[in-house]
Order: C-alpha cells, then structure tokens, then sequence
C-alpha cells in the first residue's frame, strides 16, 4: 500500500498486527518535512492510523485527528490500542477501545503524559499489559526504554547511550527485549514475554 483514495501516504513509521491479520500503521508527515528522514514533499494526506484488511485489501482511516501519529500497539487482548502524538508538547500517548468487531476505535483518553523533555517513540505490550517504550531525545539521562503499567504509571526505565527509537519482543520465548536506537541495536533477556504479535 502506498496510496489511500488515489493519494499518496505521508512516511508510514509504527506498525501493529491483530490476531485477525490487519495491519495498523501510522502515516505522520514526519519524513516529508527534510531529507533526513525521507525525502522532503508536501503532504497529501493528514496524518492517520490506517488500518488495512489483506482479506480485502481495503484500508479505512480508524483515527484521523491526531497532528503527528506515531507508535501504535495493542493491549494482550486487543481490546484496546495505544497511539502515540507526536505533535503537541508534552507528547501524550493515547488509549483506545477497539470496537464493531475489531475494526474501528471508541473511547478517545489520555494514557500517558510525557514529562516536558521526555519523548516517547515506539512501543509494544508485554503479556501482563505493561507498555515496554522507547524513549529520548530529551536529557541524556532519559535516553533508554521506559515502562509502564497497564494503568500508565512508570514502573521501570532501562538506561540506554543513545535514544532508543522503538522495542519488539523476540526470540523462541519472546522473553529477549530488541531496542533499535540512534545507531545501535540491544537486547536484553527480560523477566516477562512480549504479547503476541509484538
């Protein structure tokens, strides 16, 4: 998919897959605004989550008022969906019902708030619904991983040399942490497992 009603997509960033095989993704206009991450245009569309039925092979818009949408993931059970803004500041992480049999969204709310300098990117949930997020571009200090309960109260933070970009669970028992940052892939062997699909 590179076009949605005739116009092309703005930078796809974050990506999730459902147990019922949509894909969900994020199209901020980030990377048209320079070269340095895409090539420098102007927008087409608005900045959307797009979700996108390989059955059919019909995407619908399933949040379109978000100003930069970025990291997107699924509760254990899917019956909510985490989506990132990166426009306002302080950055917010929103929570999401997943309705009308998984395909459309209800229930717009605040999840969590980024202190000032804090920057979260992408994220994914481990089985217990805890928010595993990559974090930085602020102080140093908070360049790693930052983790949240499923109530978005911070629990844990792992200390990266460089911001960390985004987080997937791997291995045969999902149990290894990978963190893609600035320049640099980690992983770590963490004491839960990723939910599936992420």
């Amino acid at each position: 998919m590179d076009k949605f009603d005739g116009k092309r997509l703005n930078s796809p960033n974050d990506i999730a897959v459902k147990s019922d095989d949509s894909i969900w993704f994020s199209d901020p206009p980030i990377g048209l605004a320079s070269n340095y991450q895409g090539t420098k245009g102007t927008p087409e569309l608005p900045g959307n989550i797009y979700r996108l039925d390989p059955k059919t092979g019909r995407a619908t818009v399933v949040e379109g008022e978000l100003s930069r949408p970025n990291g997107v993931a699924f509760s254990p059970d899917e019956s909510k969906v985490y989506i990132q803004d990166s426009g306002p500041n302080p950055r917010v992480i929103y929570a999401y019902d997943v309705v009308d049999n998984g395909t459309k969204l209800a229930n717009r709310r605040v999840h969590i708030t980024a202190e000032p300098s804090g920057t979260p990117d992408g994220y994914r949930c481990d089985i217990d619904g805890n928010l595993w997020c990559g974090w930085g571009m602020g102080s140093a200090v908070l360049d790693g991983v930052k983790v949240f309960n499923p109530e978005g109260k911070p629990i844990g933070f792992i200390a990266l040399p460089e911001r960390c970009a985004n987080v997937c669970f791997g291995g045969p028992k999902r149990n290894r942490l990978f963190m893609a940052a600035s320049h640099s892939i980690y992983s770590l062997y963490v004491n839960t497992q990723g939910a599936p699909g992420g």
